[in-house]
């Protein structure tokens, strides 16, 4: 399994070779991250859960290419930002258990502040 850093060599070598970060300002990989996003979105909209479940099982190739858009600019917009990025999520996740403990969250959608 290829980690974060091998997977960001791997973009950053793709785009390197081709000249393209003179066009990767943080606006652009913002965009560009919200535009597969919405990629991946359009992949649900309009379906109910069982129109879903059959869905899957013959896009699942095509939803796995969009979370793969989505993570090729979260990973990229990282690395032109120096944020460590597996450091942020783990960052996150600890406030994350602080706003939903378990005794408090736990099988609730309820935001943070309500709960």
């Amino acid at each position: 399994m290829n980690t974060l850093e091998d997977l960001t060599a791997k973009i950053t070598t793709f785009r390197d070779a081709r000249d393209w970060k003179q066009f990767h300002n943080p606006k652009d990989l913002a965009l560009s991250l919200v535009l597969e996003a919405a990629e991946v979105m359009e992949h649900f909209q309009w379906k109910n859960e069982d129109e879903i479940k059959k869905y899957l099982v013959s896009n699942k190739a095509a939803i796995s290419e969009e979370l793969a858009d989505v993570l090729y600019w979260v990973l990229l917009m990282a690395y032109d930002l120096n944020i460590d990025i597996g450091t942020a999520v783990e960052n996150k996740m600890q406030k994350n258990e602080e706003k939903y403990p378990v005794e408090k969250a736990k099988g609730k959608h309820t935001k943070y502040t309500d709960l």
